[in-house]
């Protein structure tokens, strides 16, 4: 990174150049979140990203991207998965083009296809933004492996909380069977007694237990997000203990569960029942991610993890 910038050109910029390199130097080189920077700078979370953008364009910072080399990608593979307590990290560099799902795409279908599933087989499969992107890669065919969504929640409006639409992509792109869950996320209470009676409800709960392998996408603290399901209240005083979620079970650094009002009526896999299942593969990458994955690796709520050599390095350094 450096700090040069032509005088003449100070004019075209919309914030002073003295705080353009304060912002890139906490950030690339301190690494301090967009959040922390925020508050070191007395401004806003979107204020610092764009002027991070407007850093780069001005030659405030300039970054060089090198791809590594397979053998320091394996290495660092190994590394993680050993301090995180993993059976195996898949690692990719991906495009800065590309979103965090798309990027992860490729590595995904990587661990589907070392999975061993085999015709009959269960697949969980949890909604999210990074897990509905990544259904868009091109998997392996893994032909008559039964699909069966991790959660409720027909009545989402975001496509990445559909859970029964990410399923039938899923399967769709593996060969394998769907099998749907239609159900709200959050029933009242009258609707979740009435489901338990319901073959079809019963018939996916039957599923979770005899899973081989579940692929869950890792949330971010909720408090920090600016989407989240909406049956979750982000009012809530207990989820500021959250670092984060696997299929909408929220816990904390430890591990432990964080409760919502309401959540014991949750339709979602329990996260005791996560250790049962002997293959899972988390999916998540970003540095405000770094507490939710490291609190479900030594939670054992995953086995393996997908995610990007930077996040890897940030998990080794943390």
């Amino acid at each position: 990174m450096t700090s040069r910038v032509a005088d003449g050109d100070l004019e075209r910029w919309r914030y002073p150049p003295a705080q353009l390199h304060a912002a890139a130097r906490l950030y690339y080189l301190e690494d301090a979140t967009q959040a922390e920077v925020a508050e070191r700078l007395g401004t806003s979370r979107a204020t610092v990203s764009r002027m991070l953008d407007e850093a780069r364009r001005a030659g405030i910072a300039r970054i060089e991207v090198v791809a590594p080399r397979d053998d320091e990608i394996q290495e660092l593979s190994a590394a993680a998965a050993t301090a995180l307590g993993l059976e195996r990290i898949h690692l990719i560099t991906p495009p800065p083009a590309l979103s965090v799902g798309e990027g992860l795409g490729p590595v995904l279908s990587e661990a589907l296809a070392a999975s061993g599933l085999r015709a009959g087989d269960i697949l969980l499969v949890s909604s999210g933004r990074t897990v509905h992107e990544a259904t868009l890669a091109r998997l392996p065919l893994l032909p008559g492996v039964v699909v069966a969504p991790t959660i409720g929640g027909q009545d989402e409006l975001e496509a990445w909380y559909a859970p029964n639409e990410i399923t039938r992509r899923m399967a769709e792109r593996l060969g394998g069977t769907p099998v749907f869950l239609y159900a709200p996320a959050l029933p009242t209470a009258r609707l979740h007694d009435a489901l338990t009676e319901d073959p079809s409800y019963r018939r996916v709960i039957e599923l979770w237990k005899a899973a081989r392998c579940a692929i869950v996408g890792i949330g971010a603290p909720p408090l920090s997000r600016t989407s989240l399901p909406r049956f979750v209240p982000d009012d809530t005083a207990s989820l500021r203990h959250a670092v984060g979620d696997v299929c909408s079970r929220f816990y904390d650094r430890r591990g432990q569960p964080v409760a919502f009002s309401g959540s014991e009526r949750l339709i979602a896999v329990e996260l005791e029942a996560l250790r049962a299942i002997p293959n899972v593969i988390g999916i998540a990458a970003g540095a405000v991610k770094l507490d939710a994955i490291r609190a479900a690796a030594g939670a054992g709520y995953i086995t393996q993890l997908v995610t990007d050599t930077d996040t890897a390095r940030r998990l080794l350094k943390a």
